[in-house]
């Protein structure tokens, strides 16, 4: 809470406080040091207003240090994203009509220090496994994930160098006023230069994402512990402001400095809201009231964006356009993502995008959004789903399951020539030959289990109509993510536990139309399915027989269904060939042991499950690497 009173700050000036800040800008010299209630050292008496004491040119290049830190990691990623995409890029080249003998070189990994960099940085889990598995306390409370360890090595850099920053204060000024000062000067430039990557890390449309092509996920990590910094940033800012005010003043006239004061007030006002939004964002509170924590915090951080930046505008302090900057990128992404929902959602022609609701057995919903537009949707992508009659503000992430709309095929080639012939596609060519289904308004269909809040609500209104089937006007925003692509693996092994079998099935439509082509080097699709019980076949039954019919299908691709908590036998009476029904738990080693050896080219394993699922495939990959050239990519949303 500092002011910048004069355009040139005097390190030594000794200046009493204005009465009134809104009334007065006049500055008396301190004559109260006789004063029984303000006894106190005229060398204190400057250094809890103003910028007397603060070291701006340390504080500047300190600034410049942690941006040039963050510059260094982002070009380091954004190297070894570029060296790796042309690599799969010359892979793919190469293995487009190359069968499994001729793939065999690219099988192996060329060095050991790859290998050795994804077993024990890049994939590695920051202990022996757990990752994704949630920390439960109890039945009801879920304490988070615990971050991997490059995660883990990044995140700790990071505050521990905002930490240095600090504490780099003149310790030798024999003034303790001046070394607050110094204090609260360094903390409140670095919590407000923080909310930069702060605003930026949490917002969906991050450019980041899809140039260093990282997962959402992985950013809204950091930015809750960024978020952390910055409150403790300013918490201290604030400590530091109120220790030198009592030491030149005394804590009652401190107390009551706010009174009248708007620079303080509003500087006071950031505090608390950021002060909630800690409280409310500890993740056993967060996942217990994701919605109304969502709210609410978005709620908190505008008022506290906005309270920071009345702060920093009343007296004009140096740390103006970083607040600035933050307030623009926050103002931004929302534009970006109400134009983004305007343009998906609304067609003069096609109208408002409607949904269907179906009630499925095993405590699930189908949810088929039609949009008015034609929008092509990359596999592997997820929305964000808006139900207003349910909830009206809420979205929820999702990944889609299945559109009518056919991947699209590489560039530079036809449409006409990769389109899969699915049964949709094929219908429509006998009604009417010359339909161009490629322009066609696009329909979005979701798989959604019914948990709590939202899904819960869309499960029981959707059990509880006739025909268990609802309809009403809905909203979708996206598509996100769809960057990895998997056309240079020979080999493409997937795992689903539950509801994440619909982030593998577009993909796998993707894969066996472009197959059928010979645009990808994959030959074989291994899907691994882990479900409670055979009623989630039914989820996904129509899409599983239009993608068993397509051309080369059944030769290319291999589904093993390991169901849990069977009812009987009945259960495991596989319904063809390429479907294999097993008992129990699946064992990611042994899957593993038994594709391995008869892989061709590159192996991909794809996970898309509950956080334990998720940590048993990682594990078993991780120390199968050294085997052969496997890369993995994982789908969660741990926020």
């Amino acid at each position: 809470m500092s002011r910048h009173l004069n355009p040139l700050p005097h390190r030594r000036q000794h200046i009493a406080p204005r009465t009134s800040f809104a009334n007065s800008d006049i500055f008396v010299v301190d004559d109260t040091s006789n004063n029984d209630t303000n006894a106190v050292s005229s060398s204190h008496a400057a250094y809890y207003t103003g910028l007397d004491g603060v070291h701006l040119d340390l504080d500047s290049i300190l600034v410049l240090a942690m941006w040039m830190s963050i510059l260094i990691v982002l070009t380091t990623v954004l190297g070894l994203r570029l060296w790796q995409l042309l690599s799969l890029h010359l892979r793919h080249i190469y293995c487009l009509t190359a069968n499994g003998e001729q793939q065999k070189y690219w099988s192996f990994d060329k060095s050991r220090f790859w290998p050795w960099l994804k077993r024990e940085v890049i994939y590695a889990p920051l202990g022996k496994k757990r990752h994704n598995r949630e920390i439960r306390l109890s039945g009801a409370m879920n304490n988070g994930t615990v971050p991997g360890r490059l995660h883990t090595v990044l995140l700790v850099s990071y505050v521990l160098s905002n930490t240095v920053y600090c504490c780099l204060l003149d310790y030798g000024n024999p003034s303790k006023g001046a070394v607050f000062a110094e204090l609260r000067g360094r903390s409140g430039v670095l919590a407000t230069v923080n909310l930069v990557p702060l605003v930026v890390f949490a917002g969906r449309n991050n450019p980041a994402i899809s140039l260093l092509q990282v997962s959402f996920d992985t950013f809204n990590l950091f930015h809750r512990w960024i978020g952390r910094l910055v409150v403790i940033e300013s918490t201290i800012h604030v400590l530091a402001w109120y220790a030198a005010s009592a030491l030149a003043k005394g804590a009652g006239a401190t107390s009551k400095s706010f009174v009248g004061d708007p620079f303080l007030q509003y500087g006071l006002v950031a505090m608390l809201a950021m002060a909630v939004i800690l409280c409310q964002s500890v993740s056993a509170i967060r996942h217990a009231f994701y919605e109304t924590f969502l709210h609410l915090h978005q709620i908190l951080a505008f008022v506290a964006l906005l309270g920071v930046s009345f702060h920093l505008e009343i007296a004009q302090l140096p740390s103006v356009p970083y607040i600035r900057a933050a307030i623009g990128l926050w103002i931004g992404e929302r534009a970006v993502r109400l134009l983004r929902i305007l343009y998906l959602n609304h067609s003069r022609r096609g109208g408002m995008t409607s949904v269907a609701i179906e009630a499925l057995p095993g405590e699930a919903c189908r949810l088929t959004f039609q949009l008015p537009r034609h929008v092509r949707i990359p596999p592997g992508s997820h929305i964000y789903a808006y139900l207003p009659r349910v909830a009206l503000w809420m979205s929820h992430p999702f990944s889609v399951a299945w559109t009518n709309i056919e991947s699209a095929p590489p560039t530079g080639h036809s449409i006409e020539d990769f389109r899969p012939r699915t049964p949709n596609s094929l219908e429509k060519q006998k009604v009417n030959p010359t339909f161009d289904h490629s322009k066609a308004p696009t329909s979005v269909s979701l798989i959604v289990v019914a948990r709590t809040g939202m899904t819960r609500k869309i499960y029981q209104r959707a059990l509880a109509a006739p025909g268990r089937t609802i309809h009403m006007y809905g909203c979708l925003e996206g598509p996100y993510a769809g960057h990895d692509s998997l056309a240079s693996y020979g080999t493409v092994i997937m795992f689903a536990g539950g509801a994440g079998i619909t982030h593998h099935l577009i993909q796998i439509r993707h894969l066996l139309a472009c197959v059928q082509a010979n645009t990808v080097a994959t030959r074989r699709i291994t899907l691994i399915w882990s479900v409670r019980d055979v009623d989630a076949l039914t989820w996904v039954q129509p899409w599983m027989d239009e993608i068993l019919i397509m051309e080369r299908g059944r030769d290319v691709l291999k589904m093993n269904l390991y169901v849990t908590r069977p009812r009987g036998t009945a259960d495991y009476r596989s319904p063809n060939a390429t479907i294999q029904l097993y008992q129990g738990r699946v064992d990611p080693e042994v899957v593993l042991d038994e594709e391995l050896p008869a892989r061709v080219g590159a192996t991909m394993v794809s996970i898309c499950g509950p956080g334990a699922f998720a940590d048993e495939v990682r594990a078993a990959v991780r120390s199968r690497i050294h085997i052969g050239c496997i890369d993995m990519v994982e789908e969660s949303f741990t926020w």
